[in-house]
């Protein structure tokens, strides 16, 4: 299988680090993003630009995509210009996060075309992105896999799912749900800590230390939640689009998500309260707010 000419669609927090990588290992790449200024980084990288979607897929067989919503994967794949009408492209590399419906309907339009769909989500943050080690979730037929890997692996550590679109999916909403409702419990327990008297720097050293220990007593806290920084470079709008996905998903195969619903919700509050700008980390904001203390550090 030759399929060596590549390119790259979304070139924002996520898809500009990683589509860097691609340019650092080598691989020569063609780049479209209708932020200019995103597009001309990767030139001044070393990418070719091109001016729409459309083109690109004239002129690449493997386009990666990294994108924010199921609607937009939606409509640069199958739209009017869509990826679908390229004349060269033969395999789409999805990195986006649009759920396991989507990317089996996206899938199935594009198989029609001769096009294969890659379902390859991948989880890390944008610190991951940047350094290389996102977890790679990736499902697909074995011999695109095969061909695919060694790009894959400049994003961080693959694993691969099976052949079925969705699989991969399926895998990322549950890792995020995971990651939100870590976040939302622990805003809950070192807030009733904080106010009843403890030291937040040094609740985290004993969950850290005990089985409360998760990647927001681990990760957000330290970097983002005693600092007061609330960066962790999640936007909420965005975590709480995988959530709501996730929760959806598990309702209509008949699992049901109290927990999950209940962390949407929190999402929900956290995007109205904080707005468009709003960061993942924001939601222990709101729970500061309802117990009038909050989980900083102490100064020396």
């Amino acid at each position: 299988m030759n399929i060596d000419t590549y390119g790259f669609i979304g070139l924002g927090n996520m898809g500009g680090p990683l589509a860097g990588r691609l340019l650092d290992a080598g691989c020569p790449l063609e780049v479209f993003d209708r932020d200019e200024a995103a597009a001309a980084r990767l030139a001044a990288q070393g990418a070719t630009r091109r001016a729409s979607a459309i083109e690109l897929a004239d002129s690449a067989d493997t386009i990666f995509l990294s994108l924010p919503t199921p609607e937009i994967v939606r409509q640069v794949t199958l739209g009017a210009d869509g990826l679908i009408h390229g004349k060269r492209v033969k395999r789409v590399v999805d990195l986006s996060t649009i759920g396991p419906r989507s990317a089996k309907a996206i899938s199935q339009a594009l198989a029609e075309r001769g096009i294969v769909y890659v379902d390859a989500p991948v989880s890390g943050g944008v610190m991951g992105a940047t350094r290389g080690t996102l977890a790679v979730m990736v499902a697909c037929p074995r011999g695109h896999y095969d061909a695919l890997e060694s790009k894959l692996k400049q994003f961080g550590p693959v694993f691969y799912l099976g052949q079925e679109a969705g699989l991969g999916q399926s895998m990322k909403l549950a890792n995020n749900l995971l990651s939100a409702s870590a976040l939302a419990i622990t805003a809950e327990a070192m807030v009733m800590g904080v106010k009843s008297g403890l030291e937040p720097g040094v609740m985290l050293d004993v969950l850290n230390a005990g089985s409360g220990r998760n990647s927001a007593t681990q990760d957000k806290f330290p970097k983002a939640v005693l600092p007061g920084t609330f960066d962790i470079g999640f936007a909420a709008q965005l975590a709480y689009k995988d959530v709501r996905l996730c929760v959806d998903e598990s309702e209509s195969i008949g699992v049901p998500m109290i927990v999950g619903a209940a962390v949407r919700e929190m999402l929900v509050l956290t995007n109205a309260l904080y707005g468009e700008a709003a960061d993942f980390t924001d939601m222990v904001r709101l729970v500061e707010s309802w117990g009038g203390v909050q989980v900083r550090q102490s100064s020396p």
